[in-house]
């Protein structure tokens, strides 16, 4: 979390700072409304389409920025915070252009007269962005609305996923209208400065990015074909193992790691995590709960043989560090990757002591069986804490029961509030920030 926070404040700086060093403004010269408003709508239209051409590139997931901002579940979150500020950017700057325009209607504000503009030859590029400035403008006007609709749908939870995905891929149309008024709309001298080659690279990214998203060619070499192998389902924990036989070429995947599952094209793509290890034979497998409208029908619409889309893997939650010793902590159905890396180290042990604490509200025999099975073929000290029986996991708890703690690198899944208190809790006991792993499992 901290890496992104810091690359979405530094890019913003960044972006400022260009503006600022290219904007040729003699600010003293400044004086009334109009004057401010130009330039400041200049400022947040360049903030505007930097941060929503950002956005789109990371749309596309692109894999090669995995290692630098921690996995594409931190990827998705910056993506998030870039489409935000993308919002209030853009209500703000269509707010400058708006409200001053009603004050001269309504007879409270008088415009200044406009200086004449220099003649230009007819033919020249400047004079041909002068021309195109009407018409620039009523796209953006009309790209703001479309745009500003499909960001506040993608905040509201309640808004049904599969309604979602169908329409969210609509704001690369807008970004496109709003790439071309940009264009025509920047400053001319802006293109000569240090600005101008930054903006023509972020446009021409997020372009790129928007036209892969409406041709649907996003991560088209990461999608594998297979079918439904075998279905258990766990009804105390409302939960279902699905075994997936992949009929195409996965190039495997680290545990921890989750992919993009469609089971039925007209709900489109979920991310799961996968719960087993790669071992060659195209088989893997999800393990699902069902936490939402649409995972609370699979158990009565899926059957075995039915085709699957696989897409992935994604993921940095990887296990991997420097520490001797790994506390995990798995929040219900957070247990997932821990079972990967379960099955994996049953597999190929990594010399690390490890304790796994597994909190859950529901104590089913038969999963827990199978869980301690698992962490006895790994070798790794298994803590099940029933809710009503045991209360609730804390940092204490967890220090009392690891002594040596503060050698230990800790990796959690589960609820996001569950997380952050036990982060907060043991920094506040010693334990540096950069040890806790927190996988952030939340794509809108």
């Amino acid at each position: 979390m901290q890496t992104i926070k810091r690359i979405f404040w530094i890019y913003l700086l960044l972006l400022t700072g260009l503006w600022w060093f290219t904007d040729q403004t003699d600010w003293s010269s400044l004086s009334g409304l109009f004057s401010w408003r130009a330039v400041l709508m200049q400022y947040t239209g360049v903030l505007g389409i930097g941060v929503m051409s950002v956005a789109m590139v990371l749309a596309v997931r692109p894999v090669v920025l995995e290692p630098h901002l921690g996995g594409l579940d931190k990827m998705y979150r910056l993506h998030k915070w870039l489409g935000i500020s993308g919002l209030v950017l853009s209500v703000s700057h269509w707010l400058m252009a708006q409200v001053p325009k009603w004050l001269v209607g309504w007879g409270l504000l008088e415009r200044p007269a406009r200086p004449p503009r220099p003649a230009l030859p007819a033919d020249s590029i400047q004079q041909f962005f002068i021309d195109q400035r009407p018409l620039a403008e009523s796209i953006g006007e009309w790209a703001f609305y479309a745009a500003a609709a499909l960001m506040v749908l993608a905040l509201i939870k309640r808004f049904p996923y599969r309604y979602f995905f169908k329409i969210h891929h609509l704001l690369a149309v807008a970004y496109l209208a709003l790439v071309w008024h940009s264009v025509v709309l920047l400053r001319f001298d802006y293109w000569s400065g240090v600005l101008g080659p930054a903006m023509a690279v972020l446009m021409t990214a997020g372009s790129v990015a928007a036209i892969m998203v409406l041709f649907r060619r996003v991560a088209v070499n990461r999608k594998v074909m297979g079918e439904v192998a075998s279905i258990v389902r766990h009804d105390a924990l409302n939960v279902l193992a699905l075994d997936i036989q992949l009929k195409g070429r996965w190039a495997g995947h680290d545990a921890g790691q989750f992919a993009f599952v469609t089971l039925h094209e007209d709900e489109g793509p979920h991310p799961f995590t996968i719960s087993s290890a790669w071992t060659g034979d195209g088989r893997i497998q999800f393990i699902i709960k069902a936490l939402g409208d649409y995972t609370r029908t699979l158990a009565d619409r899926l059957r075995v043989g039915d085709p699957v889309k696989v897409e992935g893997p994604y993921g940095r939650f990887n296990f991997q560090s420097e520490a001797p010793r790994q506390i995990w902590v798995g929040g219900g159905i957070g247990i997932t990757p821990f079972i990967s890396r379960l099955k994996a180290l049953a597999q190929q042990g990594d010399g690390k002591a490890i304790d796994l604490f597994h909190t859950t509200a529901v104590y089913d025999p038969e999963a827990i069986g199978l869980l301690e099975r698992d962490a006895q073929a790994a070798n790794v000290r298994l803590h099940v804490l029933w809710d009503e029986r045991d209360g609730r996991l804390d940092a204490e708890r967890i220090c009392q029961t690891v002594p040596d703690w503060r050698d230990a690198d800790v990796w959690f899944c589960g609820p996001s509030a569950f997380g952050q208190a036990l982060k907060r809790d043991l920094t506040a006991l010693g334990l540096p920030g950069a040890r806790f792993h927190q996988e952030l499992f939340e794509m809108r």
